[in-house]
């Protein structure tokens, strides 16, 4: 039977070993730094047994699904136990940093830099779902640094999680996750900053707020351990990206006080455009 290890046992580490069990027929082992998270894991079945780092040698597979700023420790004392055909994928949100921490690393050609364009704002073994990667999207970066071969079981893997597949630069990949990604979860924690800051009485925002806002701050609700690296991590992307996000707020908020009612609607009107790509 194939084995995998996975190396933190939260949202993202426990759905991808609830998928590689169900999918794909493998045996999980688990790593995690929290005994109490491990221990929640195996008892959630999860997992099938805890292990220690040296049984990466003679397993198929090891994810490493830590926080940003941990990974590249973690991933470096993974890649030190990496057997011959051993594939290990980081899940990590921003690719510049990690593919530059491993770029000298012996076992390099094992590495294939990987994040699954997927998530929810809950935490924890307890967070983790089936079916949380189907039809989204999984990145690869600096794939021609890695093994022919632990690529392609990469692709295959995602392919049987009915994931598509995208190839792109650690650069391009940062660059583009500061708009999609890392920007929407900046402005719904503010968002949800504003609005505690200033609807004192907690019955209001439970009474009165609608399906609409609590969509927009539902990312609000996200670990905080897991967001701040992301966000230090790759902070030259996001500060451009909350550069522009706040010159536009401005712009609009400059068309609100003038009372600029079809600059308004024309404003919304061309934001609509995206109702055609995000169907």
């Amino acid at each position: 039977m194939k084995t995998a290890v996975i190396i933190g046992l939260g949202l993202i580490g426990g759905s991808m070993a609830l998928e590689l069990r169900k999918r794909c027929g493998y045996q999980i082992w688990g790593i995690d730094a929290n005994a109490e998270n491990a221990q929640k894991a195996l008892a959630l079945n999860i997992i099938d047994k805890i292990v220690d780092y040296n049984h990466i040698t003679n397993a198929d597979m090891a994810i490493v699904a830590v926080p940003v700023d941990i990974i590249p420790k973690v991933l470096q004392k993974a890649l030190n136990y990496a057997g011959e055909q051993t594939v290990i994928m980081d899940m990590g949100s921003v690719k510049g940093s990690i593919c530059k921490s491993v770029e000298n690393h012996p076992n390099r050609k094992n590495f294939v830099a990987s994040h699954p364009m997927a998530g929810t704002e809950f935490s924890g073994p307890e967070a983790a779902i089936y079916n949380l990667f189907d039809h989204k999207v999984m990145v690869f970066c600096e794939t021609e640094k890695s093994d022919k071969h632990l690529v392609e079981k990469a692709i295959e893997f995602a392919q049987k999680l009915n994931m598509r597949i995208k190839i792109l630069s650690p650069e391009a990949h940062d660059r583009h996750t500061a708009y999609v990604s890392h920007l929407s979860h900046v402005s719904s924690f503010m968002l949800g900053k504003t609005v505690l800051e200033i609807e004192k009485d907690e019955q209001n925002i439970f009474d009165l707020a609608s399906t609409g806002f609590a969509s927009t701050v539902r990312l609000a609700k996200s670990d905080a351990a897991m967001w701040c690296p992301i966000f230090l991590e790759n902070r030259e992307n996001v500060l451009k990206s909350l550069d522009e996000y706040i010159k536009n707020l401005e712009e609009f908020r400059t068309l609100i006080q003038n009372q600029e009612d079809k600059k308004i609607r024309k404003t919304i009107k061309e934001i609509n455009y995206i109702k055609k790509i995000l169907k």
